[in-house]
Parts: structure tokens; sequence; C-alpha cells
């Protein structure tokens, strides 16, 4: 097992299975299992116990259907039709990957094409995260889902500048390299100092944090009167705040989709179409999935969610891996993704989409020191 593999398999976990479950399987169980799954991955097909016996079980037919029932009894296989061979149920899935599975890093040309196609996105942020959706989609074979950073980034400069309106224009620029201009009115005879005095105040106090971190523990300090500000100065600040704590027009967070016909490929009889157009639904409700892909800011790492795992696919048999990407600062401000069918080839995609999400966390981060 490669380095650091194990500890990227404790960060997949979720809702896993009974611990129990794997331990009631025997040597036997476990190879069987073991093939059931791998080939139904692989080809997506049910697969039967001639199948297996060719695949390198060394039992009999009959035992081998054997301990097919017995996994289906204990809900790890089911049979799409009586005469059908098996197929991993999503419980199956879940003890498959969090019991079974080996994870490294992504295969080299799999590291070579996602470094490629995110140094090759050029300086604008947006621009990466489409390329990061398109890569995923690419390589994996699903949907790739990128949701753009949260506007709450750490902030890196701040000042009030006079305008010859008897207005200021309040800027501040995060992290990310974004510049949020808002402009306030003066009381006639503010002097220029009061600009400066709150610009430096408030600089002192939010660089390097973010604004939700900064804003309370500033007005505290004004209303309390710790701060060595004067009335006009201090006023400045709480409508500096106030202007920047509204939202941005046109800057609403935003879920990049790319390769949703990758979901129709496979897709041919009339439960699979069903089951497409559900998915297709779901990703058009993007408040529901940018909600997904935020929880990533409760994990230390990859998530994974099998089927009805998560409450919005419970009919869809789809499956979402998620990664948290960083800025600078090591906090976690978004997320990218694939979704696609739940025989997705996770030994492959899980190190795939963790490592798309380092490689732009690192832009994010180069960025930020600009």
């Amino acid at each position: 097992m490669k380095p650091g593999v194990r500890a990227l398999i404790h960060n997949v976990m979720t809702s896993s299975p009974s611990p129990s479950l794997l331990q009631a399987l025997d040597e036997r169980s476990r190879d069987i299992f073991r093939h059931v799954v791998e080939t139904y991955l692989e080809t997506g097909e049910p697969v039967g116990s001639r199948t297996l016996s060719k695949g390198g079980i060394q039992l009999s037919a009959a035992s081998i259907r054997n301990v097919l029932s017995d996994l289906t009894d204990m809900g790890l296989l089911n049979a799409p039709h009586i005469s059908a061979g098996r197929m991993p149920t999503h419980a199956g899935l879940r003890l498959f990957v969090d019991g079974f599975l080996e994870l490294g890093e992504p295969g080299e040309d799999d590291r070579a094409a996602i470094d490629a196609g995110i140094s090759g996105a050029g300086r604008d942020f947006g621009d990466v995260l489409k390329e990061a959706s398109s890569l995923l989609s690419g390589l994996a074979g699903g949907a790739g889902l990128v949701s753009s950073p949260t506007q709450d980034a750490p902030v890196r400069h701040v000042e009030f500048v006079p305008l010859t309106t008897g207005e200021a224009l309040c800027v501040l620029v995060n992290e990310l390299g974004d510049v949020e201009n808002r402009l306030v009115k003066l009381p006639p005879g503010l002097p220029q100092t009061a600009l400066v005095e709150a610009g430096n105040f408030l600089a002192a106090r939010m660089k390097g944090r973010t604004l939700h971190e900064a804003s309370a523990e500033v007005r505290a300090e004004i209303s309390q009167h710790r701060a060595q500000l004067d009335s006009a100065a201090a006023d400045l600040v709480q409508r500096g705040l106030a202007q920047w704590a509204g939202e941005l027009p046109g800057q609403e967070r935003s879920l990049i989709i790319q390769g949703r016909a990758n979901l129709l490929e496979d897709s041919q009889a009339a439960d699979d179409m069903e089951r497409v157009r559900q998915l297709f639904d779901v990703l058009e409700r993007q408040k529901g999935l940018l909600e997904v892909l935020d929880s990533t800011r409760e994990a230390d790492g990859v998530r994974l969610f099998i089927g009805s795992e998560n409450s919005l696919f419970p009919l869809s048999g789809s499956s979402v891996i998620v990664a948290p990407y960083m800025n600078a600062s090591r906090q976690v401000i978004g997320a990218v993704g694939v979704i696609g069918p739940t025989r997705l080839n996770y030994a492959r995609v899980i190190p795939m989409v963790d490592y798309t999400a380092r490689m732009v966390g690192q832009v994010l981060g180069r960025r930020g020191q600009e």
C-alpha cells in the first residue's frame, strides 16, 4: 500500500456500514464479493457465477451461488432479475470503498493532464475553475462540478479614497484579488485625515482575516469605546463595514457544471433514462448542489456520497465525489467534484478529484501572493 493511502481512505468515509458486516465475511465471501464489485464497476453488468468461476474463483458454480445468495441476504448484493447475476447495492459499494479499496496518487497520465490544464488556464481564476470542471468531466466520464469561492475571503488591503463629489470610495481587496468598491457619503467638512485614520484602523484589524471574522470585533471595539478613533473616523469605519457586508450585484456564488452529456452515454433502458432525468433536475437546482459541495468544510478531505446517502439523490442512482480547495490561509472556500453513475471507477476518480482540488488551491495561493 502506498504512503498516505490509508489516510485518504479515512477521509473518504462518511456513513460507513457497520464494521460487523465486514467482520461477518469469511475469506471466501470477501474474495467473491470483491470480484463481483470490481467486475461490475468495469462492465456495468450483473455478474454471474460462471463469470466468477472463469475469473479465478476456485469454487464450483454451486458454491459460488450459495455465497452470492448469502451476500444478497446481507444486503450487499442484489439481482435485477431472477435469472440475472448479482450487482452491488449502495451498501455494498460503500463497504467495498471503505473496506477493500486502496487509493494512491492519480496515475501519471491523469496527473499530467490535470497539471497541464490547470497551469494553462491563464491568470483569471474563473477560467481556472471552468477548466477544472471540464478536466474532471473528461477524465472521470461524469459531470464535473466546481463551486466558485465564497466571497468572504481573507482581506489583503483596505482603504478609503476621497472623491470630489463629497463621497469616498471604500476599497477592499481580498486574497483572491477581487476588488470591492463601494461609495459612502461624507459629512460636510470631514478632514482627509479621518479617511486615512479609518483606513489604517481597518487595515490593522482585517488584513489576513475575513470580513465576517473581523467586522464583529471591530464593531464591538468601537461601541465599547476601546478604539483609538475620533467620532468622524469611527463613523466612517461603520459606514464602510455596512457597505462591504451587502450583496455584490453579479457576484453571487455559482456552480460550474461541465459534461452533462456524459451522463447519457450508458443510459439506454427506460429506467436509466428516468434516473438521468431526475439527475438533470438536481443539476438545475444549483443551491442544493452548492450545499453538498460546501459540506466539505466539515471534512478533512474527500467526501463520497453513494446513492441515497445524500438527500438530493435518493432516486438518481448516482455517486458524488467532492474535495475542498483552500486559499493561501488554508481556509476551505470552495470545492470540486464529479457526479456520475454509482459504478464510477472509484480507485481512479477519488485521487483525481483530490489532486484537482489541491492544484486549484495552489493556483489560488499563488494569486493571493501576487
